[in-house]
């Protein structure tokens, strides 16, 4: 390979700002994605620790209560709506997608790079309450009526601009469905797919379908402020209750749109060093379908202490149990996958076994939760809290940083400090489970959540959950700063299969990929993705 054909790659095709933000190669549009949500979720963890803060002593600290409860519905919709629903799929799903099914782009690239537009416009909406109106909503990145639709604060802009978001999702979804189903490469059939692009299939699905009655639900929350239509207000004729269920029919799903994906990446990693093929294939891509599927039908367990009838809510305690089947599907060939396999122990695999260890614990206090008897106690408690931070920043953030770990010496031609990489793993480790479990604990012990100030008595918990969440934002502080750096050093020649044990087709390419994504036809292993009994040697050529 020649030293004017390696350069021709899709980061040095085409030069200066607009060949990037009007581009419609989904390498350039994964990077566009990956550069924004990195910056909103920095400051979505500065509002985190500020709020945490104010959480280390009782009383007053550094902020009023009415800062206090804006503080937190930012923290909430930034992390939720700007991180940690688009980040996967966005990113990582817009750049390898593609070259995993071994074609040269997703089936509407001009879609592609307007969703990408329509979460800037989204984004910048949020982020304008800031400036406009009455600041920031106080209401939680729920938005539950009827407060939301009482309080003078600048809850109409914030809604708008979670319904704008909801569209880049769709489109997202309805581009990754249309290209699995249209653009795989001849002879990939669905049973030879990647993982990865298995579970951003389904997680497609629940976009495309429970997105819209989220907008729907946001659109009359600004009917009702604005025109003043009795909707979800008791004192004009509305139901407040009917917020709640339209809320959650989507927002249960939309858990598993975060979480989806990250299983994906985690049955991308387990095989590459474990060095070794993936067990239970077929159960854990119908898993995959099978979560998607019953996740519909759990919304009420977010609803146990709002009045519902006695066989609601056991059919509802019944549905969340039936969906932790498939979850534990997955575990359970995960750590499969691990025994007896040649393990290589990198930083992208420390992510994935730190996925593990702490999604466990989220998804098993989520049976907690999803028990009548327990959840009357800790409905609303920082038991909450706890277990959605586990499953969220524990299980899919962890995946997030895990990928971008792993994926790093493809995306940009470099590689970063192994060692810093390593110790920022623990460092994020130690500090994430100092941070949230001492909030599982306080929950259990009958703190509310959400609250500016609590009793003496959860002092000590609070204090240890504040120094953790220092000890967190030292890691990510270094965590960024490694990979920064990395990027930034002199472009080295990367082998296509850097960890020498990657097998999907994304291996296969140069380090950077080149524009068209292959330089060459990729070859499919015999029997699937994680064929390692007949992987195909992909060779360097000598210049």
């Amino acid at each position: 390979m020649t030293n004017t054909a390696l350069s021709l790659n899709y980061l040095q095709a085409k030069k200066g700002i607009f060949s990037w933000i009007f581009s419609v190669d989904h390498k350039r549009i994964a990077l566009l994605y990956l550069y924004s949500i990195g910056t909103f979720f920095l400051v979505g963890v500065t509002l985190g620790v500020l709020m945490r803060l104010e959480l280390l002593n009782p009383g007053k600290d550094i902020m009023e209560a009415q800062t206090y409860n804006q503080v937190f519905t930012m923290h909430g919709v930034i992390m939720i709506f700007l991180f940690i629903i688009p980040s996967i799929p966005a990113v990582f799903g817009n750049f390898f997608l593609p070259i995993m099914l071994g074609t040269d782009d997703v089936s509407f690239p001009r879609l592609n790079l307007l969703s990408w537009w329509i979460y800037i416009i989204g984004a910048i909406m949020a982020l304008s309450t800031l400036l406009f109106g009455d600041g920031p909503a106080d209401t939680g990145w729920t938005f539950y009526a009827p407060y939301s639709v009482k309080t003078g604060t600048n809850v109409t802009m914030s809604v708008l601009a979670a319904f704008v978001l909801g569209f880049s999702s769709i489109l997202t979804g309805l581009n990754f469905i249309v290209t699995i189903h249209r653009l795989r490469t001849p002879g990939m059939s669905f049973m030879k797919m990647p993982l990865f692009a298995w579970a951003l299939y389904a997680t497609s699905w629940i976009q495309l379908l429970a997105t819209p009655i989220i907008g729907i639900t946001l659109l009359m929350i600004v009917a009702e402020r604005v025109f003043g239509v009795g909707l979800f207000d008791p004192s004009i004729g509305g139901d407040p209750i009917l917020y709640q269920h339209l809320f959650w029919i989507y927002s249960h799903p939309a858990v598993y749109i975060m979480a989806l994906p990250a299983f994906g990446i985690i049955s991308e990693l387990l095989p590459t060093f474990a060095n070794r093929t993936i067990f239970g294939y077929k159960a854990i891509a119908f898993s995959s379908l099978a979560i998607a599927f019953v996740g519909y039908f759990v919304w009420g367990h977010h609803m146990f202490t709002s009045g519902m009838s006695g066989p609601a809510r056991i059919i509802f305690s019944i549905m969340t149990f039936l969906v932790a089947i498939p979850t534990a599907i997955k575990v359970f060939n995960w750590v499969a996958t691990l025994y007896k396999g040649s393990i290589d122990v990198q930083p992208p695999l420390l992510y994935a076994l730190g996925f593990i260890f702490q999604f466990m614990i989220g998804g098993l206090s989520g049976l907690v939760l999803g028990a009548l008897a327990a959840d009357i106690h800790l409905h609303d408690t920082y038991f909450v809290v706890g277990h959605f931070h586990y499953v969220m920043f524990g299980g899919t953030g962890f995946a997030f940083f895990g990928a971008i770990h792993y994926w790093y010496p493809k995306i940009w031609g470099r590689m970063y400090n192994k060692l810093v990489a390593n110790i920022a793993f623990f460092i994020l480790f130690i500090g994430f489970n100092t941070l949230y479990f001492p909030m599982m604990i306080v929950g259990l012990m009958g703190m509310p959540r959400r609250y500016y100030d609590y009793l003496p008595e959860f002092h000590l918990p609070n204090m240890i959950s504040t120094y953790g969440s220092w000890i967190l934002a030292t890691g990510l502080l270094l965590m960024l700063g490694n990979l920064i750096a990395g990027s930034r050093r002199k472009r080295e020649h990367i082998d296509r299969n850097y960890w020498k044990t990657g097998i999907t087709l994304e291996w296969q390419t140069l380090s950077p990929p080149p524009v068209s994504n292959f330089d060459r036809m990729p070859v499919l292993p015999k029997d699937g993705p994680y064929d390692y009994d007949h992987k195909p040697e992909i060779k360097e050529k000598e210049d």
